[in-house]
């Protein structure tokens, strides 16, 4: 690495880094690989049947959601942070949650045939640094999801037993000091015990069907509906009255709110398997949502039972749904319990090492973890490797750390993974058009339709004023009326909002200076929205820093002071979200797309930053060590291991053998035209960052013969399609191997 870098200039070396960065995996590759992935638990020598409904997909995520969600973190939260407020807790990280869901559902219908993985997403889309880290981020929530998992069983068990089995161990093995917030905590041999039999069960390739995950969602269900019957019998409303209902004030809920964002997380899941959905571009996005708002349904009931039939301060924190019931003296209600538990607590704890090997084996398969990690057993057919060493860490986690802090330290991960997702969502809306041709973006006809149509819109606007519809005709695939329009501006139908505000409408658009339908997104203006997403990103941070710690945390003149620093933060965001609005938003139609861009995506950011902000300063602690580890691991063999740093290594080679046999040619001959498309193909690895690149490096020669060409067909700037690669190949003359491929002479 220092050698390479010796030979470079400063600039040089800054461009190769970060051209491997933003380098972006083709989509064309991902067939293969995401069989791969799919056919690991079967053994089967082809991919999985597509045979999930969406009624299956809620199913999965609600049973990921509900299992350790229910049983453990209302009691704890409800306990230790907010009180009776943990109602609204949840109901807060729920809005989270739907915000991120929405950004996370429309990013994984952009790339067909994958496993779902937002790993997969972001590495096709974005570029291979944040792949990279949000990889890594999905590995601590499976980690230690899985931990958590066995920790609560464990203490069920516990519970169970009357407390035995933690006695036993405090009197024999003793206690543990600075894994906890000052509580002491002891090793907990039997979740070490039920993390290794989970793995093991994981390794020999018993899946998780459908079926056995729908039986145990059954119980969950009858379980739960037990609860609320049967609690209604005990409740007490002097549990909520004199200031009982928020002991901790509203920063307890926020705090509490940022804990609870831990129930909600196992939506990945349901995107992980849309591999095997019948419709996986419908189901994804509508599964995801009906399985966030079923468990906030259940999460709210039974907060609302537990905290008004025990005190907040009297419920037991390790399993506070069984005990609510011994308190009463009704020992039948905590054995039915039990059960619930029991299923939920057994669906979490799989539903979170299922897929940890997935995303494992996929990282080091691209080369950006070690590759013994791809080992797969010729027995078991999976990747048994990666099974055996992420389950003995959670294990491990499981044997030392407290539930509560295994809690806290899942929640900070998962939120800035789908926080990730969210800047992710807000960058590619805006960058020029990429990969056309696949099935579901919008075909080459459709372009040539909207080049035609271009002037249409402006011709129609006082029609449109009338109510008529007319300007709303599709010229987009799969497109409804109005989509055309500008549907990030507005927070409803683009006709509704017209009918509404008349002939005001484009008068507002004028002075906002929002562009119209026609304008198409340039390397310019995805080069602005890329700099202010950004800074819209690490801003909200230091936004909420100050609110957090300089207003509510302080007093007198520092806190006016903090006060007013905090009102100039929110105008800069003010400033770069109105800076966004005006840049020209992507043509390409999805199945299904995020509403209210850029609203939607930034609140997700501003939401989830304000939550892991809330968060104790040892979990941030914990997570800033993980994350060096994983940037020192990227740094130091990811980067330099990738495949797709080993495959431009060896086209590099090939290139050299080729121009040092190609000296003498007459520069005039080319000896194969079917050869430019191939180094065309090589371009898409630095992602949406490649119009600015190749702008640079090709305008001396290209800007002046293909700059009317360039305002014709937008996505000739960096991005063609094999179309777009033969009208550059098929000049006139053609010299040699010189630039690409691109003519020296006007036409």
């Amino acid at each position: 690495m220092a050698a390479w870098l010796g030979r470079l200039s400063p600039g040089e070396a800054w461009f190769a880094m970060s051209s491997r960065l933003l380098r972006t995996k083709p989509v064309g590759s991902m067939g293969r690989g995401a069989d791969d992935l799919t056919e690991l638990p079967d053994g089967s020598g082809v991919g999985l049947a597509k045979v999930l409904t969406t009624l299956d997909l809620v199913s999965l995520g609600v049973g990921s959601c509900v299992g350790t969600g229910m049983y453990v973190v209302a009691g704890l939260v409800a306990k230790a942070m907010a009180g009776p407020g943990v109602i609204l807790s949840f109901i807060i990280a729920a809005v989270a949650s739907i915000l991120s869901g929405v950004c996370y559902a429309e990013f994984g219908v952009r790339v067909p045939k994958t496993t779902g993985s937002a790993y997969t997403y972001s590495y096709v889309t974005v570029g291979e640094f944040v792949a990279f880290f949000i990889g890594w981020n999905l590995i601590l929530e499976y980690l230690i999801g899985t931990a958590a998992g066995a920790s609560a069983l464990s203490s069920m068990f516990d519970s169970l037993a009357n407390h035995s089995i933690s006695n036993y161990m405090i009197t024999h093995l003793g206690t543990l000091r600075g894994l906890g917030k000052g509580e002491d905590t002891y090793p907990d041999l039997l979740a070490l015990f039920i993390a290794l039999l989970v793995t093991v069960i994981i390794a020999l390739g018993v899946k998780n069907s459908v079926g056995f995950n729908n039986v145990l969602n059954v119980v969950n269900v009858v379980v739960w509906a037990f609860m609320i019957i049967a609690g209604l019998f005990f409740l007490s409303a002097s549990n909520w009255e004199g200031g009982r209902f928020l002991p901790y004030g509203w920063s307890g809920v926020m705090k509490g709110a940022a804990t609870c964002f831990y129930a909600f997380i196992g939506f990945d899941i349901i995107a992980t398997t849309g591999e095997e959905a019948k419709n996986a571009n419908t189901s994804i996005p509508y599964a995801i949502t009906a399985s966030l708002v079923t468990c906030l349904t259940a999460y709210v009931s039974v907060s609302v039972i537990l905290t008004l039939m025990v005190p907040y301060n009297l419920i037991d924190g390790s399993a506070p749904l069984m005990e609510m019931f011994a308190v009463h003296g009704f020992m039948w209600g905590k054995y039915t319990v039990a059960v619930g538990s029991i299923a939920g607590l057994t669906v979490s704890l799989l539903g979170s090492l299922f897929p940890m090997p997935r995303v494992i084996y996929a990282m080091a398969r691209d080369g950006l973890l070690f590759r013994f990690l791809t080992h797969v057993s010729a027995l078991t057919h999976t990747p048994a490797v990666a099974c055996v060493v992420s389950g003995s860490f959670a294990a491990v986690l499981a044997l030392l750390v407290s539930l509560r802090d295994l809690i806290e330290m899942m929640s900070i991960g998962t939120l800035l993974a789908y926080t990730l997702v969210s800047v992710c969502v807000l960058l590619l809306r805006y960058q020029p058009d990429k990969d056309t041709d696949t099935h579901q973006f919008i075909s080459e006809e459709d372009v040539d339709n909207v080049k035609d149509a271009g002037d249409e819109p402006t011709k129609d606007d006082h029609i449109m004023m009338e109510g008529s519809d007319r300007d709303g005709s599709s010229y987009h695939a799969g497109g409804t009326e109005g989509e055309a329009d500008d549907s990030h501006f507005h927070t409803g139908p683009p006709s509704l909002l017209k009918r509404l505000l008349g002939g005001h409408y484009y008068t507002l658009r004028l002075r906002l200076g929002i562009p119209d339908s026609t304008a198409r997104p340039t390397p310019a203006s995805g080069r602005i929205v890329t700099r202010c997403t950004l800074s819209l990103f690490f801003m909200s941070f230091l936004f909420w820093s100050t609110v957090i710690f300089g207003v509510e945390q302080g007093s007198g003149a520092a806190a006016v002071f903090s006060g007013l620093m905090a009102t100039l933060m929110l105008g800069s965001l003010a400033r770069l979200l109105m800076l966004i609005m005006q840049q020209p938003e992507s043509k390409q139609r999805l199945p299904y797309m995020a509403p209210c861009v850029p609203f939607v995506p930034a609140a997700a950011i501003l939401v989830n930053s304000y939550l892991m902000l809330k968060l104790s300063s040892l979990t941030w602690a914990r997570f800033t060590i993980w994350c060096l580890i994983g940037l020192l691991i990227y740094g130091c063999y990811g980067v330099w291991h990738s495949t797709l740093e080993l495959d431009a290594r060896e086209q590099q080679a090939h290139a050299s053998s080729y121009r040092r046999y190609d000296d003498n040619l007459d520069d005039t001959f080319s000896p194969d035209d079917d050869l430019y498309p191939q180094e065309q193909d090589e371009r898409p690895y630095q992602g949406w960052s490649a119009p600015e690149e190749s702008r640079h490096r090709h305008q001396n020669q290209e800007e002046e013969p293909y700059e009317s060409q360039a305002e014709d067909d937008g996505e000739q700037q960096g991005y063609q399609s094999g179309a777009g690669v033969q009208n550059l190949t098929g000049g006139s003359r053609s010299r040699g191997r010189t630039n690409f491929g691109f003519d020296d002479e006007d036409d």
